[in-house]
């Protein structure tokens, strides 16, 4: 029995009741309104998963009422119905957003299978809406050198059954290049399935990998299958394998080296057939030195090696990042878009990130949530963008941080002062302001017109048009202004 609940709008008590009868015997829950204003109304203090309502109403047509309830909620879906329905009114109310449209006097069959088809259809969006919420966490994001190179060993690797190798710091993307390895791989179609070697307890690797029988260890009260044997004919992705207890390195090379395994507590011989994708943030090489991990065993994952870069050697995917994220957190934390200035994406594309393009999602959706809106301000962003770690050891240089004004809360954000100067015409003045704007996003983008045009919400046509009128000229990589007044030279 269905549980959805349907609001009934028509002025007319008789039908209302019929309706309603005809809903409620076939399992659906149900909500009435004798007028459009009610029912907007019930709209907006209810639940409702789908409306049934008439074209003509005194207090306010059907019509008008379906706009505003398009503009409450966009994803609702509206039948209409009228008892003078002609094809120009049917494609009116089509226009506008109906899911379908009924003809007086409707039929309980009809009205049955129009409520059931709207539901449907949503429940179809819904589910793609997720979906693609869900595949948009995996994508890989940004087209820089770095990923580039990235790119170009996944599509190699892929298609073969090579291991592979992924080594970089935590929040850089490992699991993301291990996914994508998968996906573009014959054995897509088969599980993925994932393991963190550091989060499971040393006694208890040994039964998540190659699973137990019944009685095999206190708490063992059924059989389990471990990660080998859920990972067959997919992929298994081997999470900070670095980790690894030392007892543990060399029954994993077993099963690398034969391809099967035995339960903990039983006896019978297992075959699996997956392919193993480790990753790890140690230098495993130094480990090995340290005698903390098998060199059988690091060669015989390290087929394939992919460097997944920290997010301070690809700067110029942050801006991508940003949009992509910014766009995630406002749909999953139901705020309406937002957008970042260009200085308040300065400090953003400048700071250090030693959590990497996690802590990059993390910080995009603190700003989301704290955020006042529609834009995010040079103020908002630096309030709340974390104070600067120690600088980390190691033979490659640090990109320098830049210093960030004093955390100020949002709710006191000001607006920048007039640049008014009264010796210049109006459009001067706008002139002087566009081509400081333009100049300021091309800075920030390293002189990439593409992404200043992307940042500045342009098309990139337009942006150079705007360019040229404004007198400023691209020559040798670099932007110049070809202004002769001083005082229209932006700052470098």
């Amino acid at each position: 029995m269905s549980l959805a609940t349907v609001l009934l709008v028509d002025d007319e008590k008789n039908i209302l009741l019929t309706l309603n009868q005809a809903l409620q015997l076939e399992g659906y829950q149900t909500e009435l309104a004798a007028g459009a204003q009610l029912a907007l109304d019930l709209l907006a203090a209810k639940p409702v998963d789908a409306v049934v309502m008439d074209v003509k109403m005194p207090d306010l047509d059907g019509l008008t009422a379906l706009e505003r309830i398009k503009k409450l909620r966009p994803e609702l879906p509206v039948i209409m119905m009228s008892g003078h329905g002609t094809i120009e009114t049917a494609v009116k109310a089509t226009q506008k957003g109906a899911r379908d449209f009924l003809e007086k006097p409707i039929s309980r069959d009809r009205l049955l299978l129009a409520v059931k088809n709207a539901l449907e259809h949503q429940a179809v969006v819904e589910e793609l809406s997720t979906l693609k919420a869900e595949v948009s966490r995996y994508e890989m994001v940004g087209k820089s050198s770095a990923l580039h190179r990235v790119f170009t060993l996944i599509r190699k690797a892929a298609p073969t059954e090579g291991r592979v190798l992924i080594s970089g710091e935590n929040g850089s993307g490992k699991e993301l290049i291990a996914r994508a390895i998968h996906s573009h791989s014959k054995r897509k179609a088969g599980p993925f399935v994932k393991l963190n070697c550091a989060a499971v307890p040393h006694d208890l690797i040994e039964s998540e990998l190659f699973g137990h029988e019944k009685g095999a260890f206190t708490g063992a009260v059924t059989a389990r299958r471990g990660k080998f044997e859920l990972a067959h004919t997919g992929t298994l992705f081997l999470d900070e394998v670095g980790d690894m207890p030392a007892s543990m390195q060399a029954k994993l090379l077993r099963v690398l080296q034969e391809g099967e395994l035995e339960r903990v507590g039983g006896g019978e011989t297992i075959k699996v057939d997956v392919r193993v994708v480790a990753a790890s943030n140690k230098d495993l090489q130094k480990e090995i030195v340290a005698g903390r991990f098998r060199e059988d065993l690091y060669f015989r994952l390290n087929v394939v090696q992919i460097h997944s870069p920290p997010l301070r050697e690809r700067r110029e995917d942050i801006p991508s990042l940003v949009e992509t994220f910014l766009e995630e957190a406002c749909r999953t934390n139901g705020r309406k878009p937002l957008r970042l200035a260009p200085e308040a994406l300065g400090l953003l594309v400048a700071h250090d990130y030693p959590g990497n393009v996690r802590e990059l999602r993390n910080l995009v959706e603190r700003l989301v949530i704290l955020s006042e809106g529609p834009y995010v301000s040079k103020e908002e962003a630096a309030a709340l963008l974390p104070s600067p770690h120690a600088e980390s050891s190691g033979a490659m240089t640090q990109v320098p941080r830049i210093s960030t004004p004093a955390p100020v809360p949002a709710v006191n954000v000001t607006l920048p002062t007039p640049l008014f100067r009264p010796d210049r015409t109006f459009r001067d003045q706008v002139d002087d302001a566009e081509r400081d704007i333009i100049l300021g996003a091309l800075s920030f983008t390293r002189d990439n017109a593409t992404e200043a045009a992307k940042l500045l919400d342009l098309e990139r046509g337009h942006f150079y048009k705007k360019m040229k009128s404004l007198g400023l000229r691209r020559s040798g990589g670099e932007t110049s202004s070809a202004s002769t007044d001083p005082s229209a030279t932006p700052e470098a």
